[in-house]
């Protein structure tokens, strides 16, 4: 079984992310950090409770929904802005089944730390969006910090509520993308376990069976 990590790593130059000292191995007798997080920074979970769908908190969210089989769709150099439909899906439209996770490769965590990251983000189509619901997808993971547009309210909050409401769990911010080589693979992204929490960071892996079949 190869493990293949697709989680940023969290430091204080990411947006919402603060570490302190808090301990010292000189002083105290051992190394403690204090650490203060946005739950939407990095690779992150959200929770339907993100936009008010359902009270659903992060910490209520069933495991299940949390690990399973997953296609990923490499969409390639994507230009920004870019909106993201099913035909841009290609041949894994076809091929993803009623409740796969399903993740969408774009290229675009080169641009973490970068106000491109942010501001210019490719994002998930009304009818991309429909789809992944219709097919009960059970994950959407994506490279982008958001599946929509976050300068734009109306635009960010229709699509989050058309996949929160449809039980799709949204995880963005994912990274690594490349070292994916199956065309399945086991997909698992695991929360915070924040009590009330509207999302939560996320360790996200990737478990692709090493061995081959006859």
């Amino acid at each position: 079984m190869k493990i293949i990590d697709l989680t940023l790593p969290y430091n204080p130059a990411m947006p919402g992310v603060e570490i302190e000292q808090a301990k010292t191995l000189a002083a105290d007798g051992w190394n403690a950090q204090t650490l203060h997080l946005y739950s939407h920074a990095g690779t992150h979970m959200d929770a339907p409770w993100h936009f008010g769908v359902s009270n659903q908190t992060i910490d209520q969210l069933s495991l299940d929904q949390c690990i399973g089989l997953c296609r990923i769709a490499d969409l390639g150099a994507v230009t920004p802005k870019h909106l993201i439909t099913v035909e841009d899906l290609g041949p894994v439209a076809d091929k993803t089944g009623e409740g796969d996770s399903l993740i969408i490769k774009t290229g675009w965590s080169q641009f973490s730390g970068t106000d491109k990251y942010r501001h210019e983000l490719p994002r998930i189509s009304e009818g991309l969006a429909q789809w992944c619901v219709e097919k009960k997808i059970k994950m959407l993971g994506v490279e982008p910090p958001s599946v929509a547009d976050v300068n734009n309210l109306e635009e960010v909050t229709h699509i989050h509520k058309i996949l929160l409401s449809g039980n799709v769990t949204i995880v963005e911010g994912l990274t690594n993308l490349s070292a994916i080589e199956k065309e399945t693979f086991t997909l698992i992204v695991l929360p915070l376990k924040i009590e009330g929490g509207d999302g939560a960071p996320a360790r996200a892996i990737a478990l692709e069976d090493q061995i081959e079949n006859g």
